[in-house]
C-alpha cells in the first residue's frame, strides 16, 4: 500500500492527476488534515482511504504506516522526522521525501535546519539498522499555480508597481520548476523499478537571470516596469526592519537573502535516471499569467 500526504497540495494535486491519467491501481491511503479535503478525493476512480490528522502528531503518524509498503512524503520537510520515524519502526520498504534545494543555500540561516532534519533522518536509519530505500527529490523554487507563493507574489508585484525594486540589479540566477513537472517526476520515481535510493535535483528547464523573469512576466501583463537595483545589504536590513516591526508576523529575510545567490541546479540525473523533462519556463509562466489575470477578473466581477 503506498502513503501519501500532501496530496491535496500545489504540486501534491499534480501527483493526484498523474495518478488518474495513468490509471494507477495500486491501494493508496492519503493523509488529510482537513476533513474537508476527503471531498477532493472522492470520485476520482483511484483506490484511495483517506486518513485525517496532523503529521505534527507522532502517534497518528505512525497508525498512519500501518501496512504500508512505500511512502510518498510530498508535505512540509518539518514533519519528515515523524513521517521517518514511523516508517522505519514499521518496517517500510521506500520513503520518497520531497525536500528542497534550499540544502545548498550558503546562508546558514536557510540551510542549517534542513540540514539538521536529515542529519536526524540519518541517524534513525542508522540506529535501527533499517533496509529502507531513501529517495530525496528536490524542487527548486515551485511555481505554476496562482496561491504557489512564489511566482504568483512576483507576478502580482509586477502587475501593482510601476517602480520595482529588483536585488543586485537582479543578475542571480533562478531556475523555477512547474509543479505539472513534479507531479509527473513524483509519478515516474514511484513506478519506477529500478530506483531504491537516491538523491535527484528537480529543476526547470533552464536557469534565468532573476531580471529576465521579471520582465517576462511584465511582458505578459502588457505593463511597462522600471526597475531599481537595491543592494543586498539594504535589502536584507529593511527585511528585517519589516519583521521587527511586525513582531516576526511578516519574515521575509531568507527570501531577499537568496535573492543574492544563484539559485540555478541541473537535473541532468533526475533526466537519466526517470526520464524526467521539464517544460519551458515560458510556457509555464504564461499559463500562470493567464491564471492570475482570469483570477482578478473573477475577484472584480467581471465575467468573461
Amino acid at each position: 500500500m503506498l502513503l501519501v500526504t500532501g496530496i491535496t497540495g500545489h504540486s501534491g494535486m499534480y501527483f493526484l492527476q498523474e495518478l488518474i491519467n495513468n490509471n494507477y491501481k495500486g491501494h493508496i491511503r492519503c493523509v488529510v488534515k482537513d476533513p474537508s479535503e476527503q471531498s477532493l478525493l472522492d470520485n476520482t476512480g483511484l483506490n484511495i482511504e483517506t486518513t485525517v490528522g496532523d503529521l505534527a502528531d507522532y502517534s497518528f503518524v505512525e497508525r498512519a504506516m500501518h501496512g504500508i509498503d512505500t511512502v510518498l512524503h510530498i508535505a512540509s520537510i518539518f514533519y519528515s522526522v515523524n513521517v521517518m520515524k514511523a516508517a522505519v519502526k514499521n518496517n517500510v520498504s521506500k520513503a520518497i521525501l520531497v525536500h528542497t534545494t534550499g540544502i545548498y543555500s550558503k546562508y546558514k540561516s536557510a540551510s542549517e535546519e534542513y540540514k539538521g532534519i536529515e542529519a536526524q533522518i540519518k541517524e534513525i536509519i542508522t540506529k535501527h539498522n533499517s533496509p529502507i530505500g531513501l529517495i530525496y527529490l528536490r524542487p527548486t523554487m515551485i511555481y505554476g499555480n496562482v496561491n504557489d507563493k512564489n511566482m504568483a507574489v512576483f507576478i502580482k508585484m509586477v502587475d501593482k508597481l510601476r517602480l520595482f525594486p529588483v536585488i543586485d540589479h537582479g543578475k542571480s540566477l533562478l531556475q523555477p520548476v512547474n509543479g505539472r513537472d513534479l507531479g509527473k517526476a513524483y509519478y515516474q520515481v514511484l513506478t519506477k523499478e529500478n530506483i531504491d535510493k537516491g538523491d535527484y535535483i528537480l529543476s526547470g528547464e533552464k536557469p534565468f537571470p532573476m531580471i529576465d523573469i521579471f520582465k517576462l512576466i511584465s511582458a505578459s501583463l502588457n505593463k511597462k516596469t522600471t526597475y531599481l537595483s537595491v543592494p543586498l545589504g539594504l535589502g536584507v536590513f529593511m527585511a528585517r526592519c519589516l519583521k521587527a516591526c511586525s513582531l516576526g508576523k511578516i519574515d521575509y529575510v531568507e527570501k531577499v537573502q537568496r535573492m543574492g545567490e544563484d539559485r540555478s541546479f541541473s537535473h541532468i540525473s533526475a533526466s537519466r535516471d526517470f526520464g524526467y523533462e521539464p517544460m519551458p519556463f515560458d510556457v509555464g509562466l504564461e499559463l500562470e499569467v493567464r491564471q492570475y489575470l482570469e483570477a482578478t477578473l473573477t475577484s472584480q466581477g467581471v465575467h468573461r
